[in-house]
């Protein structure tokens, strides 16, 4: 099957060459001579294209980090949730508790920032759990990112709903309405260009940044606090002290790192050069949460603050430092901004892990799909759409998702530290021992977080996790199953028994292929059919697969040319559309396009088809009127 990764806004792209006479050497890029196709493509990017719609290291820190760097609001007040029932004086414990959390988020960086060099493709915890473990692992960890990743946006949205209806209680009534509208905007920004939604996010995320820095830095100096506000409670201490609770603390606070991974997850969605760029915005996210974090804990510890009634502990702290005024009000919008907008983190790194899978041929090959803005639209929309189920569900109540949150991000990072650790050791280059001693400390940290957080909130709804994950994995496998049986029985990769009949002078028949195959036998011999001269049409993204397709091409002989189009974007749609408009208005000849359409005699399984051919056609109807397009249903059994 074909792993186009054109969309349909590709076609129509170019300029037509009106008054040009037709080259082919033009259109056509061999194995010797990609440069100048690369440099006729840049010279036609439209808004939206090419290098510059992708990511700097700040844009990717304010697009891929707002879910983690938020998470100081409501990570140590987590910390001291757990603390208080042993009575308020264990809140003061806050502090050593985020300090635990600050180190293993040091590993974490360290961590992510050699995932990032030794897979720069993307892909996380999956891409290492895939080739260091096991295919099996990686679906457990790609299982488990989605999970985390649709928890993202539902947590975020409703915590930023119930944030603005504590400021504004009319709106308590509609939170479910509140959260799909932002929901819809996101959606709507980040099928745009995920440049444009950093742009978007630029302002909120300064000022959210900025707001925490100047309630450390204001409450620490002051000494104590200017106000307060809430309805205090007084706390009554029911449990001991002891390393159960701690690490129950410990593990509740550690949902201050989720989203700390989706940098590595996110990877091509940086400009050149995208390591560099990756690792920089992962060093500047640790360093900002770390402040962050120990800057409140700090704040607890020596306030002695206890969670009240009405207010989150950091709308106390604000409080305390800037007093209870307009500035106080002002910052806890600005706060419930940045929890909704964090969930902007998810529509950048899940869409790339959905079209790895579906690289993987483990997700419909749709979601391989991708514009030249450059956006993964189908994986947009899918998260989009399963966030707006999730928090239909649950009437976008926080509380009822926060049991969930946090389990699904862990077993990635256990996945991936334990991946690392696997890939030093059989590499064992300089200083691998250092390296996977990191990784194994942060492996048996984020296994130990994992297995607490499973243990005490599995009665509060992680049971849902425990179902849902493995469901995942197996759709994960029947899709690959099924699509390797599509593969044996049109033999992709294969080169055809036998040749087409010799062509006839008449009419010029383009023929698009995807992948070398032994159908494309039978599909050239109907275009040979039609009559006048037959050429086959392929595209290729780098020189490599350029010289392989001419080999075999070379090695069958079927007497019938194929001309090679350069596209160093990777698209597949407009490289052809412009081919065959050029092709259309060389002489006034007639021009045939034949598409191969692969049909299944079972509709249920047309879904998992990718959807190249049919947008090859659409795209063809309506910028090259003058083409006659015909589409070859080539039909498969299974």
């Amino acid at each position: 099957m074909s792993k186009a990764d054109g969309g349909g806004s590709e076609a129509g792209a170019g300029r037509p060459d009106a008054g040009r006479p037709f080259d082919p050497s033009r259109a056509v890029v061999s194995a010797r001579g990609p440069l100048a196709g690369r440099r006729r493509a840049r010279l036609q990017l439209r808004h939206g294209e090419g290098d510059r719609s992708r990511l700097t290291s700040v844009q990717g820190l304010v697009a891929l980090s707002l879910d983690a760097l938020s998470s100081v609001a409501y990570g140590p007040e987590a910390i001291a949730l757990v603390l208080v029932t042993a009575g308020a004086s264990a809140v003061r414990l806050t502090l050593p508790v985020t300090l635990v959390i600050a180190g293993l988020l040091a590993v974490l960086v360290v961590s992510y920032r050699q995932v990032i060099a030794v897979h720069p493709d993307g892909g996380g915890s999956y891409a290492v759990a895939k080739d260091d473990v096991g295919p099996r692992v990686g679906m457990l960890a790609a299982a488990a990112l989605i999970v985390d990743y649709v928890l993202t946006v539902a947590v975020s949205l409703a915590a930023g709903a119930a944030a603005l209806a504590s400021a504004f209680p009319s709106l308590l009534p509609y939170l479910l309405e509140t959260t799909l509208v932002v929901l819809l905007v996101l959606t709507a920004v980040n099928l745009h260009g995920i440049a444009d939604s950093a742009r978007v996010l630029m302002l909120p995320t300064g000022l959210f940044v900025v707001t925490i820095l100047i309630v450390v830095v204001v409450g620490l100096a002051r000494g104590h606090p200017v106000a307060g506000v809430g309805t205090a409670v007084a706390p009554h201490g029911h449990e001991a002290l002891g390393v159960m609770l701690i690490l129950k603390a410990f593990s509740s606070g550690c949902t201050a790192l989720t989203g700390v991974e989706a940098i590595a997850n996110g990877v091509p969605m940086f400009r050149e050069p995208r390591v560099a760029r990756a690792q920089r915005t992962e060093l500047m996210l640790g360093a900002l949460l770390a402040v962050m974090l120990i800057g409140i804990a700090l704040l607890i510890r020596r306030d002695t603050v206890l969670p009240r009634e009405g207010v989150t502990i950091l709308a106390q702290l604000t409080a305390g430092a800037i007093g209870s005024g307009w500035p106080y009000q002002a910052a806890s919008v600005i706060v419930a901004v940045a929890l909704t907008l964090a969930a902007n983190t998810s529509f950048g790194g899940l869409p790339v892990l959905l079209s790895l899978l579906a690289r993987d041929r483990r997700l419909p090959h749709l979601f391989a799909l991708r514009g030249e803005r450059p956006v993964h639209r189908y994986g947009v929309l899918a998260v989009a759409a399963a966030a707006a189920a999730l928090l239909v569900a649950v009437d976008a109540r926080t509380q009822r998702l926060l049991p969930l949150f946090a389990i699904g991000v862990f077993t990635g990072f256990t996945i991936s530290q334990t991946g690392l650790v696997l890939h030093w050791t059989r590499l064992r280059a300089r200083g691998w021992a250092g390296k996977a001693l990191v990784n194994g400390t942060g492996a048996v940290l984020t296994a130990v977080a994992t297995a607490v957080l499973l243990i005490t909130k599995f009665d509060e709804g992680a049971w849902v996790v425990v179902i849902v994950m493995p469901l995942l994995i197996l759709l994960f496998a029947r899709i690959r199953h099924y699509y390797d049986r599509i593969g044996r029985e049109l033999r992709v990769g294969e080169i055809p028994a036998g040749r087409p009949r010799p062509p006839t002078a008449g009419r010029l028949v383009l023929v698009p292929l995807a992948e070398f195959g032994a159908t494309i036998s039978g599909v050239l011999g109907v275009a040979l059919g039609l009559g006048g001269e037959t050429v086959a049409v392929m595209v290729s993204s780098d020189e490599d697969h350029t010289r392989a397709l001419r080999e075999r091409w070379d090695r069958w002989d079927p007497g019938v040319p194929l001309e090679i189009l350069g596209s160093p974007r990777e698209a597949k749609i407009r490289p052809i559309v412009d081919h065959v408009r050029r092709a259309a208005a060389h002489d006034g000849r007639s021009v045939v396009v034949l598409v191969p359409v692969i049909q299944s005699d079972r509709p249920r399984y047309r879904f998992l088809y990718d959807q190249w051919s049919l947008l090859l056609a659409e795209a063809l109807r309506e910028h090259v009127p003058g083409a006659l397009v015909c589409m070859l249903p080539v039909r498969i059994t299974v």
